[in-house]
């Protein structure tokens, strides 16, 4: 394994063109300002390297040098941690503890029923779907107080939220009226410049 990381001098990305996971590291990315390469892997066409470094083959997987990483999660938080600035986690104890949580139930209450839309299930994707219509619908409310989701600076969280709100039309969900907040929070997001770097040529078409 720390043979084939270290030939790799530049950070290396292991992504998805269209996983919202991998998405969310490569806003990290970006919004950090990292210097990085991608090495887009399509489903059923794992590159060797991959399956020599994770044992579970999957994406995102980060190299660092002779460090591997793989699990969004642990990805994202690495990177905010080694590149500090802008910070995108709050430094006190109490408040990261929050935020983790706020990202746990982001996962939990939103990603879950993104995983059952994608599972080819007819049946339970459209009750997915519903769920997570209703679930974003009545949270519109916490949009509104903030420029960015319950805070003042763009944190993890918007990191992760923003590329399900990306895909929402994709996977069939159009949010109602009274979701305007939710919406307006969206533009906000989307027109950042780390949000449109990071998007993959696939990404960019959901939207055409």
């Amino acid at each position: 394994m720390a043979l084939v990381a270290n030939r790799r001098s530049v950070m290396t990305l292991f992504s998805s063109p269209v996983d919202p996971y991998c998405h969310r590291a490569r806003i990290v990315l970006c919004e950090k300002g990292i210097t990085f390469e991608v090495n887009m892997v399509e489903p059923g066409n794992l590159p060797e390297d991959l399956i020599d470094i994770n044992p579970y083959q999957s994406v995102p997987t980060l190299v660092d040098r002779e460090l591997v990483l793989y699990h969004s999660q642990v990805i994202v938080e690495y990177l905010d941690e080694r590149f500090p600035h802008p910070p995108l986690m709050p430094v006190d104890p109490v408040s990261r503890a929050k935020t983790r949580l706020a990202l746990h139930r982001i996962d939990a209450d939103w990603y879950s029923q993104v995983d059952e839309i994608e599972s080819g299930d007819v049946k339970r994707a459209n009750k997915a779907r519903k769920i997570l219509r209703d679930s974003l619908a009545a949270s519109a409310e916490v949009f509104e107080f903030k420029p960015y989701f319950i805070s003042d600076d763009f944190t993890l969280m918007d990191c992760a939220i923003a590329p399900l709100l990306w895909r929402l039309e994709e996977y069939g969900i159009e949010l109602p009226p009274q979701a305007k907040a939710i919406h307006e929070y969206a533009e906000r997001v989307f027109e950042r410049e780390s949000f449109q770097t990071s998007l993959s040529e696939q990404e960019r078409e959901m939207k055409l």
